[in-house]
């Protein structure tokens, strides 16, 4: 069981930023493939960023050229980069991590709590 906490929610300003992280358990991170999602209430939870264990990424069009995913391995967390902040960035923000199962069966997926971002003036 993999255990996945976010952090670093809060109230900003449209055109602000604002920087979450996650922090996931397990010893083999570096294979993890690590996601940030996002949902408002009432709407489906939709994918903001992905990167993978070679640091790859890929980005939702409503957030490229505004947010940037990364990962430090040697301190098994995932960061979001959260710049020019606008209303329709509120939402509470998923950190999602992909681990393999060493060829058995398919990956796992395991879910942080959610972190709330609220972007108002």
């Amino acid at each position: 069981q993999v255990q996945v906490v976010e952090s670093g929610g809060g109230l900003v300003q449209p055109g602000g930023s604002l920087r979450l992280s996650c922090a996931a358990s397990g010893s083999i991170f570096s294979s993890y493939f690590m996601a940030w999602y996002r949902q408002v209430p009432g709407n489906q939870r939709e994918l903001a960023a992905s990167i993978s264990r070679g640091g790859n990424t890929n980005y939702a069009n409503s957030v490229k050229g505004r947010f940037t995913i990364s990962r430090d391995n040697a301190k098994n967390t995932v960061f979001l980069q959260m710049n020019s902040l606008k209303p329709e960035d509120t939402a509470v923000y998923y950190c999602n991590a992909v681990v393999p199962n060493g060829g058995y069966g398919g990956p796992s997926r395991y879910w942080g709590q959610g972190t709330q971002v609220t972007v108002s003036s």
